[in-house]
């Protein structure tokens, strides 16, 4: 079963469940998915000229719903920011509890100490000296760590790193 049928199951069973928390986040997170093949095919038909594109071929990978979830998740975490200093913390529980049901279609998450032994293993490799070659560091370490750590805390630890 790949993510996508997973997300539809398991929407099935919180409509029957009438979980209404999750329920909210499913349906918003199929919009966004629905979205996202929207705009692949678009991106489809213009490379090739106006031609009929099947169906099949926009659909989303795995790793394209990854992206999907990322980004949502990335845009809660920014309004857990914003409703903290706004003092609504009632709405900042809200997006908190929204990050914690997308996360369980994420992959196992690294620990920071398991990102900091792939960062030295990148930069060892790329030779890259001081933070102007962090762009060589990443072009390595990011294939490795795409969809299971954060992208701000790799970035973090980058340059932290590389001084």
């Amino acid at each position: 079963m790949n993510l996508k049928e997973k997300i539809i199951a398991d929407f099935k069973e919180v409509f029957k469940a009438k979980d209404e928390a999750r329920l909210s986040v499913l349906k918003m997170l199929q919009a966004e998915i629905k979205n996202a093949e929207i705009a692949k095919r678009t991106r489809l038909v213009k490379k090739a000229n106006g031609s009929i594109i099947e169906d099949e071929c926009c659909e989303l990978s795995d790793e394209e719903i990854l992206e999907v979830i990322f980004r949502e998740i990335k845009k809660r975490k920014k309004a857990i920011e914003l409703y903290e200093r706004g003092n609504r913390k009632d709405l900042a529980e809200k997006e908190r509890l929204e990050i914690k049901i997308l996360s369980v279609y994420l992959p196992e998450q690294l620990s920071e100490e398991e990102i900091r032994d792939l960062v030295k293993k990148a930069i060892e490799q790329s030779g890259a000296i001081g933070a102007k070659e962090m762009s060589k560091v990443m072009a390595i370490l990011m294939p490795q760590v795409r969809g299971r750590a954060d992208d701000a805390l790799i970035s973090r630890i980058v340059k932290e790193l590389l001084g």
